[in-house]
């Protein structure tokens, strides 16, 4: 069965169109739009015309993909920025109609079963402990922790790139007194959330989603971007810290033309690469595996399920 997905979140839209078979996603096509429509939500509580319209702009080029591609059934989740948002609603009813999607606004605990069902379906149990699965976002990030298959803790916390972007790093490039605010911020943030006997059986982490593939990308410096040497590539604490300070250290003209970072991801990716870092700090793990299989799959698995129920 082809199934197209789209995914609409506060910092990218995205599209996968796969064809499912057996609990099995093979990826036709697959496309990421940096369009920010959480841009301004956490200070006016209300998605912007500009953000909206980019939104809206890149979903018609994905319908005639979706069109050409001939999909069988299409499936889409919206998500923090559009969970937090007062004109929220009215949104996804816009991009139902328009664009004949079947979509709609998830809370965080379905946003979390999602991405962890899509990153675990042809994934292993760790030895010795459960899998958690990080998927930091443009205005939230989701905790999942589980084993074989199924989800022992989730949670969704308000921690996202551009979230923190706009809370902390005011100046260009951000000063180290901001990133310890950002950083001091994520840590109170996951220590409230997550009790420490969650924290504690966890022998692994996955990280998915656009901060996770694109530091993979700037640290194998790929370019163009390669999604099968993503897949699986191992960063450290080491990498990431030093990853951090190199980035930190550059306006964002600057990281625009690092080798490995889309260009649009570069406001962001400060905040990106900060959370991630204390996410595996708070679970004191001292690696982190990335993969491009997030809620797009698990979503498409579930859409599946659905049609051949």
């Amino acid at each position: 069965m082809r199934v197209g997905v789209v995914d609409i979140g506060a910092n990218s839209t995205r599209l996968l169109i796969a064809d499912v078979q057996d609990s099995r996603v093979h990826e036709v096509q697959r496309r990421s739009e940096v369009t920010r429509l959480g841009e301004g939500v956490d200070a006016t509580g209300r998605l912007g015309d500009a953000p909206m319209q980019r939104v809206l702009t890149t979903l018609e080029a994905y319908h005639r993909a979706i069109g050409e591609e001939g999909c069988d059934v299409t499936t889409g989740v919206l998500t923090s920025a559009v969970r937090d948002a007062e004109n929220g609603p009215d949104f996804t009813e816009l991009v139902r109609t328009r664009f004949d999607l079947d979509v709609r606004t998830i809370p965080g605990d379905e946003e979390a079963r999602l991405t962890f069902l899509g990153a675990t379906a042809e994934r292993a149990d760790p030895p010795g402990g459960a899998l958690l699965v990080i998927d930091i976002g443009g205005g939230s990030t989701e905790f999942v922790v589980g084993r074989g298959g199924e989800v022992e803790f989730d949670v969704s916390t308000q921690a996202g790139v551009v979230r923190q972007t706009e809370r902390h790093l005011h100046s260009d490039p951000p000063a180290p007194a901001q990133l310890r605010a950002l950083g001091d911020e994520v840590r109170t943030i996951v220590a409230a959330v997550v009790p420490p006997e969650v924290r504690g059986k966890v022998a692994a982490a996955v990280g998915v989603a656009g901060t996770a593939t694109s530091c993979a990308s700037i640290e194998q410096q790929l370019d163009p971007y390669d999604p099968n040497k993503v897949e699986g590539f191992v960063l450290d604490l080491g990498d990431l810290d030093l990853l951090l300070a190199r980035l930190a250290a550059m306006p964002v003209a600057e990281r625009r033309k690092v080798v490995g970072l889309h260009p649009d991801r570069a406001p962001t990716i400060v905040a990106g690469v900060a959370i991630l870092l204390e996410a595996l700090r708070a679970f004191d793990l001292d690696r982190v595996e990335i993969s491009e299989r997030d809620i797009l799959w698990g979503a498409a698995l579930v859409r599946a399920r659905q049609e051949i129920a």
